[in-house]
């Protein structure tokens, strides 16, 4: 990949989706059969928080998964490009990320579980998707670019860093700052303590309603970072549900603006990766819209935010 097709803007680094659309779309269908592991043996949590990944100093993480009386996790470790499984008794299998069919990594994949004596049963076809072609039988992805990837971990990076300083300052039920595999997008979600009605049915390609329900069972308020949508992927935050005159709300940076489409305020990554200050541009983001919601959706502001700093006596 040459200079001209990616630039590493400071600590912000720069990927346009259009020079990487391939291996992002191979790398979506990957971590959704390691998600997909996950979800076969993570007991539930709220809202799925159980089968997502969390950013790590080398690429993407399933945690601890438990399994019998021990555990194991699998990292995309994208510093040296290796699908990484550990298991609580020592054992440990690698497997190169690199230029493959979906349909090859998910039979490597599944063959070193079943090595390591781990087995799985799992709906082996990508939800949220269109058309949702079955693992086994998708030898249309199988790009994988070292360097794009290195990038979108680079992005995660930063976006997860700020989220998570965001996060500090609600005491209230509050999500991990997490990348769901549906999507593949990163996010962080705030509730403001009440229940919320259920989402319309059919909403999302290929996956059950049932699941939506739990997804959105809570009023909230929350954001993310989609490697999509723009020329370089988009910050985003969004109501469930929609309090009247949130689409109206001037949210900081003037350079967000309302999608009527998907129902969500965006603000370009390249416009934060650019600013003088990118960390203050996408906080002003992530406060703006959260304080939008909260003041029209009337939430109990007082009870729910705290001092970040609180116990900090240095």
């Amino acid at each position: 990949m040459t200079g001209q097709r990616t630039m590493q803007g400071g600590s912000w680094p720069r990927l346009r989706v259009a020079d990487w659309a391939e291996t992002r779309d191979t790398l979506h269908m990957w971590t959704q059969i390691v998600g997909k592991i996950r979800l076969a043996h993570a007991p539930m949590v709220n809202h799925w928080w159980q089968v997502t990944f969390y950013v790590t100093s080398r690429g993407l993480t399933t945690s601890a998964i438990p399994y019998r009386t021990g555990a194991f996790d699998i990292e995309f470790d994208f510093v040296d490009h290796r699908l990484v499984i550990r298991v609580s008794d020592g054992s440990r299998r690698e497997l190169k990320l690199e230029p493959k069919t979906v349909a090859q990594f998910y039979a490597e994949t599944m063959g070193v579980l079943g090595e390591l004596g781990i087995r799985t049963r799992m709906h082996p076809r990508p939800n949220e998707v269109e058309p949702a072609v079955p693992f086994a039988d998708d030898y249309r992805h199988a790009s994988y670019d070292p360097h794009a990837t290195r990038l979108l971990w680079g992005q995660l990076l930063q976006a997860s860093r700020v989220f998570g300083e965001f996060r500090s300052g609600f005491i209230g039920k509050a999500s991990p700052v997490h990348v769901f595999w549906g999507s593949m997008d990163l996010a962080c979600t705030r509730f403001s303590g009440r229940p919320a009605p259920p989402p319309p049915p059919g909403g999302v390609p290929n996956l059950s309603d049932r699941v939506t329900r739990e997804a959105y069972s809570a009023e909230m308020s929350s954001c993310g970072f989609w490697p999509g949508g723009g020329e370089e992927g988009a910050f985003y935050a969004y109501a469930y549900p929609e309090p009247a005159g949130f689409a109206d709300s001037a949210v900081r940076p003037t350079e967000a603006s309302y999608q009527r489409e998907s129902g969500e305020f965006a603000l370009p990554y390249e416009t934060v990766a650019t600013a003088a200050d990118p960390d203050q541009m996408l906080s002003e983001f992530l406060h703006s819209t959260y304080e939008a919601t909260a003041e029209l959706g009337g939430w109990d502001r007082a009870a729910l935010e705290a001092d970040p700093y609180r116990w900090d006596d240095r």
